[in-house]
């Protein structure tokens, strides 16, 4: 914006039909009645028609699917399906791994080990990936090696072993860093959005920062 313009307050605000409460487009899911009238999670807000906004995250999402207030919010009958919170949580996750492959072939991902390692001490690491399956003994062996660096970059353990070594087309895949700008900072946005969905933390700090009203039970203060 240029500097001295006046900025129209809460613009981009959207309301959630569950709390009532206004939020930044990031922090909530669009929903749409699409063409064969079923209710469509709409999570990048760019499909057509008339929709309804949801906080993102699960339990408020199954909340408004039990109490029917889609129908009630789009003024058409509409019926949610009972596993939408779910439903929600696989295409945010898809999202995420689809964006880490583009951070991969864009050469912003090392794996493995020792290459990430070598990346902490060089200092060009962005965030950190650990496998939600993988062993203890190596995420506690990589998170000295991240304090001996003075990194504070997040640790993202959303995803299993398999979901990584089909996002960046390689085999047990365990620990991984991202460098770079451009898709390593959009997955690291998309992990925080579905860390804040499912009431995780990243790395201790709430997930979607100052968008996020209540931190998940158990994050740092």
């Amino acid at each position: 914006m240029i500097e001295g313009m006046m900025r129209e307050p809460h613009v981009s605000e959207r309301t959630c039909i569950v709390t009532r409460r206004s939020g930044a487009p990031e922090a909530m899911i669009r929903f749409v009645r699409g063409p064969d009238g079923a209710l469509a999670p709409d999570i990048k807000a760019r499909l057509p028609g008339r929709g309804v906004w949801v906080t993102a995250r699960a339990d408020v999402v199954a909340q408004a699917a039990q109490k029917r207030l889609f129908a009630r919010a789009l003024k058409t009958q509409i019926d949610a399906a009972p596993q939408l919170a779910e439903d929600v949580d696989r295409l945010l996750e898809a999202d995420c791994l689809q964006m880490l492959s583009l951070a991969n072939k864009a050469g912003a991902v090392a794996a493995g080990f020792g290459k990430v390692a070598d990346a902490l001490a060089q200092g060009s690491v962005r965030a950190l990936i650990e496998a939600s399956d993988g062993g203890e003994d190596g995420k506690r062996k990589l998170a000295q090696a991240a304090r001996r660096a003075g990194s504070t970059t997040p640790v993202i353990g959303l995803f299993s072993s398999l979901q990584l070594d089909l996002a960046l087309g390689r085999t047990n895949v365990i620990h991984a860093a991202l460098a770079g700008s451009g898709p390593t900072t959009a997955f690291i946005g998309r992990c925080r959005r579905l860390a804040a969905y499912r009431g995780v933390c990243i790395d201790g700090a709430t997930a979607m920062g100052d968008e996020i009203e209540a931190k998940p039970s158990g994050c740092a203060e």
